[in-house]
């Protein structure tokens, strides 16, 4: 028989059931319930502090979070990733994957998680993820699959590859390492790869076809009709037009955008069409056709602008009031490049009653009460150009790529991702060795140089930062010290040790992975590996079973991190930009989890013959 738990074991079972409860019920906001999480344990642990500590050492804990490494690492890789994305870097590479996804979407998801979980098992899965991120958000707004129901399957395809081999994550080095001081031999580095290898065959149809049809489309723009916009598409000498026919380039045109007129014969230098079509797929049409949908001279001033100010380009819509001077007028007549310094992209007209104004005039759009401009520009430009003519800025604006740095931005995250890999050359008393980098160092380190180097401004960090995901993980973090430090993780190592004597080896395997499973989604996976490969270690020479296999499940079960999104950085990662809740993690992972259970402990008894 073992000891009851203490008052302090107690509490904190308690307090991680409520909380779960809470995360998955959603009725009030992660926010709130995980700052409610840390104020208990900090009043808590203040007016009884566990055995040996102070009331201060308590108020520690409770905060630690706010100052833990992987918060730290978290915000520098989302600091990075946003980064890539203000700058363009990765638009080559969703432009590639957008060519797989418009042949079938479900080919190019199947493809992506092949890729992620290839790549996984040699690299760290947390910076596999994210390069990956920003790329499916952006293939999400060019119109393949939601983000929402990629980032999901993709975070657990690179799980799932990290568990294949030794140097898959961190916490798959830490459990080897553990096993081999408790006297176990070192494993190498593909030794259980078969295994995982054929447990992710059986994973990977749930993955890449029933998770994403149990997520939401979660896009902001879920159910509302895209604007379209009327502009001129003119032919500049440099364009790819000159001399092909219409029927040359319609094929490679976007969905979204049509030539409202065409012409006769090829295209020459100095022409000008009537086109339509929305934002994504006007910016989309001038990139492939090299034309320009602004007079010229204006684009260029506002580029000048930028770069002498140091300045963000804005793309926002405005809408024309009734109080408006450009009512009646028509873009040529308005003067607005030259009084602002701003240029009219395009024109929306909302649908018109019968018997209104011409839309026209001579081929010239006449602006009307109710229409919606989209406007490029610096930001005071804009403002002052949306005072002046009595116009509404509309929500939902965005900056123009800061092209010009996207191969410096592409450069930083690919060092940092070396780093972090396969870590520096250093050279020492045994010769030249790869001298292994911290992901906090690395991801801290390449999130500094894109602050110096302009490719992410001080002033806009907050974009790049979930304050949801922040406070979440700190309370996570909380919560996992207070399992450990409490013995409430201990204690349910013991009870779990009495019961396993009358199962076959194969349940043995299954109760290990279980537990380890549900102290990695609810504390910590290194917290998992500290308390569980002693554990398997203790339980395997009670049982006279082989330690290899009992470890590994310790192993594996470190990393079935899916059910909830404290369990794993990468899981935090994706919260913000999949918009998930926290029973999203639940309604997916636990499946996922039950599957791969259910294989690895066959497979692992099988293996060693148990």
């Amino acid at each position: 028989m073992i000891e009851a738990p203490s008052f302090h074991a107690i509490a904190a079972m308690a307090l991680t059931v409520v909380v779960f409860y809470m995360f998955v019920r959603g009725r009030i906001s992660v926010e709130i319930i995980s700052l409610l999480a840390i104020a208990i344990i900090a009043v808590g642990l203040y007016f009884f502090p566990m055995p040996h500590t102070q009331p201060t050492d308590g108020l520690q804990l409770a905060f630690s979070g706010f100052g833990h490494y992987a918060l730290i690492t978290i915000c520098a890789l989302m600091v990075m990733g946003r980064g890539l994305v203000v700058t363009g870097a990765l638009e080559p590479a969703a432009r590639l994957l957008e060519r797989v996804f418009k042949v079938n979407l479900q080919l190019g998801l199947l493809l992506s998680l092949v890729l992620a979980f290839v790549l996984s098992m040699g690299v760290n899965n947390t910076p596999v993820l994210v390069l990956l991120i920003p790329i499916f958000v952006t293939l999400a707004v060019r119109g393949a699959m939601p983000a929402s129901r990629t980032l999901m399957p993709l975070n657990a395809s690179s799980l799932l590859g990290g568990m294949a081999t030794t140097i898959g994550t961190s916490t798959n080095i830490l459990v080897v390492s553990i096993a081999v001081d408790l006297g176990m031999r070192e494993m190498g580095v593909f030794e259980f790869t078969p295994i995982v290898l054929a447990a992710s065959v059986i994973a990977l149809p749930y993955i890449w076809l029933v998770m994403p049809r149990m997520l939401r489309d979660n896009s902001p723009e879920k159910g509302q009709g895209q604007r379209w916009f009327s502009t001129h598409l003119r032919v500049p000498q440099t364009s790819m037009l000159i001399d092909k026919h219409f029927d040359e380039v319609v094929g490679m045109l976007p969905e979204e955008f049509r030539f409202d007129e065409r012409p006769s014969g090829p295209f020459e230098a100095g022409q000008r069409f009537r086109v339509s079509g929305t934002h994504d797929a006007l910016e989309e049409a001038v990139r492939l056709l090299k034309g320009q949908i602004a007079p010229g001279w204006v684009v260029n001033d506002v580029q000048r602008s930028a770069t002498a100010n140091s300045e963000d380009i804005n793309v926002v819509e405005m809408v024309v009031t009734g109080d408006s001077r450009l009512v009646g007028r028509t873009l040529s007549t308005s003067g607005i490049a030259n009084r602002y310094g701003v240029a009219v992209l395009g024109i929306h007209r909302p649908a018109r009653l019968l018997g209104s104004e011409p839309d026209d005039i001579h081929g010239e759009i006449r602006i009307s009460e109710g229409d919606v401009m989209l406007v490029m520009g610096l930001t005071p430009a804009l403002a002052e150009f949306a005072q002046n003519d009595a116009l509404l800025q509309l929500e939902g604006g965005r900056e123009v790529p800061r092209r010009s740095k996207a191969v410096l931005a592409a450069a930083i995250m690919g060092v940092a991702v070396a780093l972090a890999s396969v870590g520096i050359p250093f050279y020492g008393s045994q010769g030249f060795y790869m001298l292994n980098v911290p992901i906090a160092i690395a991801s801290l380190a390449g999130a500094i140089v894109m602050f110096l180097t302009g490719c992410v401004k001080f002033d806009r960090v907050g974009r790049a930062l979930s304050g949801q995901v922040i406070v979440l993980v700190a309370a996570s973090i909380t919560i996992g010290r207070l399992i450990l430090d409490s013995g409430a993780a201990g204690w349910l190592g013991e009870a779990l040790s009495l019961g396993l004597q009358h199962l076959e080896p194969a349940g043995v395997i299954a109760a290990i992975m279980l537990f380890v499973t549900l102290l990695t989604n609810f504390a910590s996976n290194a917290t998992a590996a500290t308390v569980g490969t002693p554990i398997a270690f203790a339980i395997a020479n009670q049982l006279d079973l082989p330690p290899e296999p009992l470890v590994l499940a310790v192993l594996f079960g470190c990393n079935l991190c899916y059910a909830t999104p404290i369990a794993y950085q990468t899981n935090m990662l994706i919260m913000a930009e999949g918009n998930y809740t926290f029973g999203d993690y639940v309604k997916t992972g636990v499946p996922l989890v039950l599957i791969m259970v259910t294989a690895l402990s066959f497979l692992l008894a099988r293996s060693y013959g148990m």
